[in-house]
């Protein structure tokens, strides 16, 4: 640490670094305008940069350039268990690859606190109609997991440094929210002192901006640049585009936190925030519960910024106060963002190079969809949309004893975004009684469930006595964990999954989730829609989307009156009075200090090394020393192996959802003896290469421009188009093919390529399948580094040229030539069939020196591994 600017923090034992000092040192009076991110990257400069590199650190957040790389050290590591699995199995397999060199494997940890919680493996197999369900779906959880509870077991006394929280407890972001972020750290440094400074975070997963609400800078990143970072590794970045994002007006009554971030994530989807840090201040910010602002941080990914951030106030403290921490540490989180500038009555004269205006006064109700979280759908305008349509003949379907066209299967009320907000789900729970109070009930076809992300939502359910009023209409809780959100829906009645078959019905998914991209949710929801909980509640009333859920009827009373939504809709003011008489701080302490008991006993004789076990389908050695990652990438003769339009997600590129038993990974586990009932999710299986690797581009709704039908329009289909021969095959069937030519591959692909989650194995099983290079528009952040960090090349074509101005059609080879430097312009060489060939100038999209460093290697791990046996 530097001490230049280290001072003692008043009122307290702990030292603290003058951030304010130091910045005014270099150019006085700029630190007064300085935006709340960098106020905390600066801080963590003085703290921890080298002193001959600090200035010309600090100059690039102060004079706004972004000439030199910086380093960031992220406080903590937090990780769910699919990819916080999966990169604690690539350091298992990083201490075989250093014991066969020579080196001494229980030397490699994390270095940076690692906390994993296990939330991503539960699927609602029983729906919130059972009583039973939540002790159901754990059973199935546990035995289906069974391999990798195990592995993930080991990881606790195998590793320094590393915390879990087992299954059955919450959603990661939920409980960092409610429980793991301090907002200040304090911790010892090297002599035992006590040192005060902002808490940042990275996270396995690209919702981890949901703490952004508490003034914490937390960026969702893949599991490889997690492994980076606890690694010790810096995360170098340069500074990023800080956009002001002024909140004004109030909301209009009725109108909750769900409707008001669809409305803005639309907003910013078309004002162009992609990798962006927002900072939203202003009165209609101030305004704004940490359950709201929560709301909004979560779904950064969606509006497809980096943070979402807010400042430290007076919401700030009550929060911390509700939510049970101790005394001591909301004194100091209140002392020191008042001293260091980090109140947000200290940020009034902060500056942006660019603000936008959002007015919260004229947000409606609202949902999104289909397929697209940004596609807002304001519940006013379904009928003229044509969403809301024939709803007379669904009606007549009913009666005749037959699902709707359009029904809602699944009506789910899920994900931390809107259940870490009370109002929320007090909200959903108020319309249930009144539902209860009318004799409505839920349609018979509707499956319905209920996962909190944290236990606490049950006490102050059971404490206002609404938990059964939920349960009654088939809103019982199924879980705490990421399910119908993360494509963990579970099965559906075999007679109605048969109907829909049959019929071809259009069926649907409504959830109060953050994503509902096609083939996400439920193999047979053709489309998803995004909404509040309440409104996720109305439509299990309704039955179907061929419904106006603002004027059409959703049933009669015990009189027979018509009742339509607004006769169940609750009160602002009795939403808040249940919350003042319901929600308590010991609510929180009773479920998390039991949670965060996490003495471990060590033992004698724990292994550095796993004994990998060899029929499983979860864990298994990862290949990163074999196969096509060992041998050299030439970036020449490349071949497409897909030729992609834009906002190609990761669920396009290795979908989480169920595994069925016609898809590549399906016969695979059928080989493998695994019973279909058993086969479990793609996500899952992702810490055993042979299973997730066969998930590449798995996903039925993709779109290769390569596969055309009859007549001339893009068959969809996880399928692929083998060349030289024009055969057209399913995907796995291509990549296997080229896996025996060592075929080295490459993908074109237009804008925002590799949006959505961010989950590593969309780069770890393009590179497996011998992808070499991927040519785009554009890169969603998370993605391209994910990329990097398995050593294949992300190039990005100028302003104005695509794929349709060159006039590509898969028939093409392609070399790569040029130095490879930070964002220098190399040259795609394209071969067409007819002997022609074009230089294409492209960007590439290693942004850094430590990025070329980490390609150049092959990848993190193998960066990592030299580094390691060179020092050791």
């Amino acid at each position: 640490m530097n001490t230049q600017y280290r001072k003692a923090l008043a009122g307290t034992t702990l030292d603290y670094f003058d951030t304010r000092a130091a910045v005014e040192a270099i150019q006085p009076g700029s630190y007064a305008t300085l935006p709340y991110t960098a106020r905390v990257l600066a801080e963590q400069l003085v703290r921890r940069c080298d002193p001959e590199t600090l200035t010309a650190s600090l100059k690039q957040l102060i004079e706004r350039k972004r000439d030199l790389d910086f380093p960031w050290y992220p406080a903590r590591v937090v990780c769910h268990d699919i990819l916080g699995q999966t990169a604690l199995v690539d350091l298992a397999g990083l201490r075989d690859a250093i014991a066969e060199q020579g080196g001494d494997p229980s030397k490699v940890n994390p270095v940076v606190p690692t906390q994993l919680i296990v939330d991503h493996s539960l699927a609602v197999e029983h729906g919130g109609f059972d009583p039973d369900a939540f002790e159901k779906n754990r059973a199935i959880e546990d035995r289906r997991n069974e391999d990798r509870f195990h592995f993930i077991e080991w990881t606790k006394t195998a590793f320094k440094n590393v915390d879990v929280i087992p299954a059955g407890n919450g959603i990661m972001h939920q409980i960092n929210l409610e429980k793991m972020s301090p907002v200040i750290q304090a911790r010892p440094d090297e002599n035992g002192k006590g040192v005060a400074f902002p808490d940042t975070c990275v996270g396995t997963d690209s919702h981890t901006p949901h703490v952004d609400a508490l003034g914490v800078i937390a960026i969702g990143v893949g599991g490889l640049e997690a492994e980076t970072v606890m690694l010790g590794r810096p995360s170098m970045m340069r500074l990023p585009d800080i956009v002001g994002v002024e909140l004004v007006g109030q909301r209009q009554p009725g109108i909750t936190a769900t409707d008001i971030v669809l409305a803005i994530t639309e907003f910013l989807r078309n004002e162009k925030v992609v990798s962006a840090y927002l900072e939203f201040f202003g009165e209609g910010a101030r305004s704004l519960s940490i359950g709201d602002r929560a709301t909004i941080a979560n779904m950064t990914p969606e509006y497809g910024a980096s943070a979402g951030m807010f400042y430290i106030d007076e919401q700030t403290i009550e929060y911390l106060k509700i939510t049970g921490r101790e005394p001591e540490q909301i004194a100091l989180v209140e002392n020191y963002a008042k001293t260091t500038g980090l109140w947000a009555d200290d940020l009034a004269e902060a500056q942006y190079e660019r603000t936008l205006r959002f007015d919260l006064s004229s947000v409606g109700r609202n949902m999104a969809g289909p397929s697209n979280p940004h596609r807002r759908l304001p519940t006013s305008a379904l009928a003229e949309r044509g969403i809301a349509k024939d709803l007379d003949n669904a009606k007549a379907q009913e009666a005749d004893g037959q699902m709707p066209d359009g029904a809602v299967i699944i009506a789910a009320i899920t994900s931390c975004t809107n259940t870490s907000n009370p109002r929320n789900v007090i909200a959903a729970a108020l319309l249930a009684k009144k539902a209860n109070e009318l004799g409505l009930a839920r349609k018979p076809w509707v499956k319905t469930s209920f996962a909190p992300g944290s236990k606490v939502a049950q006490l102050y359910l059971e404490e206002s006595n609404l938990l059964p009023e939920l349960e009654q209409l088939g809103f019982g809780i199924v879980g705490f964990a990421c399910t119908t959100c993360n494509g963990m829906s579970g099965a559906l009645d075999p007679k109605i999954q048969q109907e829909i078959i049959d019929r071809d019905l259009y069926s649907t998914a409504v959830l109060s989730g953050n994503r509902n991209f096609d083939g996400r949710i439920h193999p047979y929801a053709k489309q998803a829609f995004l909404a509040s909980p309440p409104l996720v509640v109305a439509y299990a009333l309704a039955g179907t989307m061929r419904f106006d859920i603002e004027q059409d009827v959703l049933g009669q009373d015990h009189s027979g009156n018509d009742v339509t939504l607004k006769d169940l809709w609750p009160s602002d003011e009795a939403i808040d009075a249940v919350i003042a008489q319901s929600v308590k701080p010991e609510q929180f302490r009773s479920v998390y200090t039991p949670m965060f008991d996490l003495s471990v006993d060590y033992g004698d004789d724990i292994s550095p090394l796993y004994d990998w076990r060899p029929q499983t389908t979860y864990i298994r050695r990862p290949p990163y020393w074999e196969g096509a990652l060992a041998g050299e990438r030439t970036l020449k003769g490349m071949r497409p192996l897909a030729v992609l339009g834009d906002n190609i997600t990761t669920d396009h590129l290795s979908p989480s959802n169920a595994i069925l038993a016609s898809s590549a990974a399906g016969e695979y586990l059928a080989k493998m003896g695994v019973p279909e009932v058993d086969f479990n999710s793609y996500a899952t299986h992702r810490g055993d290469h042979l299973t997730a690797q066969r998930a590449t581009f798995a996903n039925p709704k993709l779109f290769n421009e390569m596969v055309l039908d009859d007549n001339g329009e893009v068959k969809q289909g996880s399928l692929a188009r083998l060349e030289p021969e024009g055969k057209v095959i399913r995907m796995w069937e291509a990549i296997e093919t080229y896996m025996d030519r060592k075929q080295p591959l490459i993908i074109i692909a237009g804008a925002d390529y590799g949006q959505g989650s961010s989950r590593d194995w969309a780069a770890k099983g393009v590179r497996l399948a011998g992808v070499e290079a991927i040519v785009a528009e554009g890169f969603e952040r998370i993605h391209r580094t994910n990329l990097v960090g398995m050593g294949t090349l992300p190039l990005e074509f100028k302003p104005g040229t695509t794929r349709k101005t060159l006039g590509l059609d898969g028939t093409e080879t392609y070399d790569v030539i040029g130095e490879r430097t930070p964002r220098a312009t190399l040259t795609l060489i394209i071969h067409r069939a007819n002997g022609e060939t074009l230089d294409v100038p492209v960007t590439c999209r290693l942004d850094t020196a430590d990025e070329v460093l980490v390609y150049e290697a092959g990848g993190v791990l193998q960066r990592f591994a030299k580094d390691f046996l060179a020092q050791n």
